[in-house]
């Protein structure tokens, strides 16, 4: 099976590691994954701020940047969801029926919740809402993280609460933004797990900023980061 990475700006710019993982992750599951060279922002924050005429010349582009391919993976809900909810409104309805995030892709396309990985942490996940709401992963990110040898997965009180980045949101609303993400923050660090997960980046980087200014020890980790590791290389 041969599909295109859909690496997204936040990982591209500030978490490539994210984006390396889940390379290593679908070759290590018999996957060959392109990276189409011309992509670049799917047009989320313009469309979120009102720009849908610059919204739409991404979109365009996008749609370029992954014609040919079968399967678009991308280790992000939120990118992922504005492509499929999004895209069909600003004329590219293409794309949308080939774009799946990455552990929708590994439970629904490959039929895999163990891959084979090793992680001898204790973790607790957190479900940002684009993947929760309007991609509808429901447990599939937890399947993948039971199946991981090593790791003892905790139940993240308020699960489903939004963690109060919400892209712009952060932006426009700032106070109401960090106190939502001390209370992620406070119920996270309750679990006495040392690793929070999560699917998307972007929340995972509010939620480590909290962390940081509390000075608290645990850490934020993608999921694919995760689910690339083995007992014979990283991640650690």
């Amino acid at each position: 099976m041969r599909v295109a990475l859909f690496v997204t700006c936040v990982n591209d710019a500030l978490y490539p590691a994210t984006g390396i993982a889940t390379v290593r992750l679908l070759e290590r599951l018999g996957v060959e994954v392109d990276f189409p060279a011309a992509q670049t922002c799917c047009g989320q924050p313009q469309f979120n701020t009102g720009y849908p005429r610059e919204a739409e010349r991404l979109a365009r582009r996008t749609a370029r940047a992954f014609e040919g391919y079968a399967y678009v993976v991308t280790p992000s809900g939120s990118c992922a969801a504005m492509v499929r909810d999004h895209y069909p409104g600003l004329g590219e309805p293409g794309l949308v029926p080939r774009t799946y995030e990455l552990t929708e892709f590994l439970v629904d396309v490959l039929g895999v919740t163990d891959v084979g990985a090793y992680y001898p942490h204790r973790v607790t996940y957190h479900p940002s809402c684009h993947g929760l709401r309007l991609l509808g992963l429901g447990d599939r990110p937890r399947r993948l993280l039971t199946a991981v040898r090593g790791l003892e997965l905790v139940e993240l009180p308020g699960a489903e609460e939004c963690c109060g980045f919400g892209g712009t949101f952060a932006v426009k609303n700032p106070a109401v933004s960090v106190a939502m993400g001390r209370d992620k923050v406070r119920g996270a660090v309750g679990t006495g797990a040392e690793v929070l997960c999560g699917a998307d980046n972007s929340c995972l980087m509010h939620l480590g900023g909290v962390l940081r200014r509390e000075g608290e020890r645990m850490r934020t980790v993608h999921i694919a980061e995760i689910l690339a590791g083995t007992e014979e290389g990283p991640p650690r």
